[in-house]
């Protein structure tokens, strides 16, 4: 060791840890998008980070066609009516495998335009003169471009307007999105490439951007109860340490009553403390949103109006809707006795009360069975996520520290500190972390097992406000004052 004289600086590391922030409900939706219509098509099965509605469509392209493209619904609802961000798309549409072809389909010109109103795959097209024709070269004899409605227009720029030529001949392969099944969604990890899909590509989101997903969607495909079994699944155990909600919905073809709604839940097995389920459908001008697609946004939106901590239940928060409905278009318009109802069976549902159109419902699917509070109300589920969130990506960094005292009071300490600024902030009532002798077994640290008791009581909606009211005759004496 060198030899020393003088007065030496050293640093050692602050005891105290600032706590990692953790987005409460970052979207993660799964479904389908019109990439043939996108400037810069993303791969199938990847996932997609997007922060603004111009970088998804420049990826997944965008068609007004919910029911056909459906992540287009999710960002419809987040990035234009909620104004929300980000969303993480996983796209299973994959043009290579979910298309059906086009032979020699006449199409006729007028004034030297034809349209095609299949969804086109552009790279596939050939075009003709007529059928039997001469086989035209793109940008020398015509051009072909997609209107804002998705409609392929090829433009005769050899013959022009007047050229005569009446029709043209044209083959190509299309996008078929109804081809695209359950098991697309679902998903699961390829034998032959190892690669994931579908649902199972929410394990890449943290390790890909190091983003928490906080809400899994499926729009449509959730209402089949095999979908909404695997997204409840992943919901509960993501990359082993993180837990997220799901939001699925019921069939309005196959439930067309609210009565029958719970009936329909029960049967399909859609209950669990990681799963809300809503009950109907929600229109805007016409068009149709599932009411898990603005549910979440309705999260979403609360969460940022409250310091982006999940403490404030979506219910009795606004949506973006002029009527609930069925898929057929039929208007549902629930009183309040019938919207209670399907609360107090576990679904989520729409009403238009005081203040107009609301989210209706607290609860998580596991209601009534389970009346366990942090299992059953969804602000409570969803702190308890949060929180779990939190201390998993704050405290990370002290894996395989030596286990001493310094260890041990470093993590309660932070942890506490942070715990007293939500307490503060309104967020919770209280909470703690204590390391606790009984819950720390001689055996177990040896193998290098520390176990920390984190204490919380996040608030509870006030989901019943009474008034008692009495008449007094005491204030009859204010008539001789």
């Amino acid at each position: 060791m060198a030899y020393k004289h003088g007065i030496y600086p050293s640093e050692t590391p602050t005891s105290l840890r600032p706590m990692v922030n953790v987005d409460s409900g970052v979207v993660v939706a799964v479904g389908t998008a019109p990439v043939h219509l996108a400037a810069e098509p993303a791969e199938a099965n990847r996932p997609i980070l997007c922060y603004t509605y111009a970088e998804a469509v420049k990826q997944l392209g965008y068609s007004s066609d919910f029911d056909q493209y459906t992540l287009c619904e999710v960002m419809s609802a987040q990035f234009v009516l909620f104004g929300m961000a980000p969303v993480v798309f996983i796209n299973v549409l994959d043009p290579l495998k979910h298309k059906t072809s086009v032979s020699q389909a006449e199409v006729p010109l007028v004034k030297g335009v034809a349209k095609v109103t299949d969804a086109v795959i552009k790279a596939t097209l050939k075009v003709k003169d007529g059928i039997g024709g001469n086989t035209l070269v793109e940008n020398e004899d015509y051009t072909a471009e997609f209107d804002d409605d998705g409609v392929l227009v090829i433009t005769d720029i050899a013959g022009g307007e007047d050229s005569g030529l009446e029709n043209f001949a044209v083959s190509y392969d299309k996008i078929d999105p109804s081809l695209v099944t359950a098991a697309d969604i679902i998903g699961g990890i390829s034998l032959t490439t190892g690669q994931a899909k579908g649902l199972e590509l929410i394990e890449e989101v943290f390790p890909r951007f190091r983003i928490v997903p906080g809400t899994i969607l499926a729009p449509k495909y959730s209402t089949d109860p095999a979908v909404a079994a695997v997204m409840k699944a992943k919901a509960t155990n993501i990359n082993t340490v993180f837990r997220a909600l799901a939001i699925a919905d019921i069939d309005t073809e196959e439930v067309g009553s609210y009565t029958e709604a719970p009936e329909y839940k029960n049967k399909n097995n859609l209950i669990d403390t990681a799963l809300v389920v809503t009950y109907p459908k929600v229109s805007l001008g016409g068009t149709q949103y599932h009411l898990s697609t603005q549910l979440a946004a309705a999260m979403n939106r609360t969460d940022y109006d409250h310091g982006d901590i999940p403490y404030k239940s979506p219910s009795n928060e606004s949506l973006q809707c002029d009527s609930s409905v069925r898929k057929d278009g039929t208007e549902m318009f629930l009183t309040p006795p019938q919207a209670n109802y399907l609360n107090g069976q576990g679904i989520v549902t729409a009403i238009n009360w005081i203040g107009g159109w609301r989210v209706w419902g607290n609860r998580t699917s596991d209601y009534p069975s389970n009346t366990d509070v942090k299992d059953n109300f969804i602000n409570e589920r969803r702190m308890f996520n949060w929180i779990g969130n939190t201390l998993v990506t704050s405290f990370w960094s002290r894996i395989d520290d030596p286990t001493n005292k310094r260890l041990i009071e470093s993590i309660v300490n932070s942890a506490n500190i942070w715990f007293n600024g939500l307490t503060a902030a309104g967020a919770i009532l209280g909470g703690r972390v204590e390391f606790l002798e009984e819950e720390n077994q001689k055996t177990a640290l040896m193998d290098g097992i520390i176990k920390f008791h984190v204490y919380a009581t996040p608030c509870v909606p006030a989901r019943d406000i009474e008034f008692v009211m009495e008449f007094d005759p005491d204030y009859f004496a204010a008539l001789f004052s």
